[in-house]
């Protein structure tokens, strides 16, 4: 596993995989990490508009704050039709 250090706005060190992540509808999400042994999970990262502001909801849906980027639900209940 590959991380880039990236700094928060909170100036906080936090480690971005290269190699982990998911789809976005405008590009991918990141794994981010809290130590660079890649052990403590931080978010994930919006490889679009370069942010840590996303939201995850229970479903697993991903969506940027910043530029709207979104990707699917992980799980997916046919009672939310």
């Amino acid at each position: 596993m590959e991380l880039d250090p990236h700094e928060t706005d909170d100036g906080e060190t936090v480690y971005v995989s290269t190699t982990e992540g998911d789809r976005g509808s405008k590009a991918p999400f990141m794994v981010v990490y809290r130590t660079s042994d890649g052990e403590r999970k931080y978010g994930w990262f919006c490889a679009n508009c370069s942010t840590f502001d996303n939201a995850m909801d229970s479903m697993g849906r991903i969506q940027c704050n910043e530029c709207g980027n979104f990707r699917k639900p992980t799980e997916w209940d046919a009672a939310h039709e």
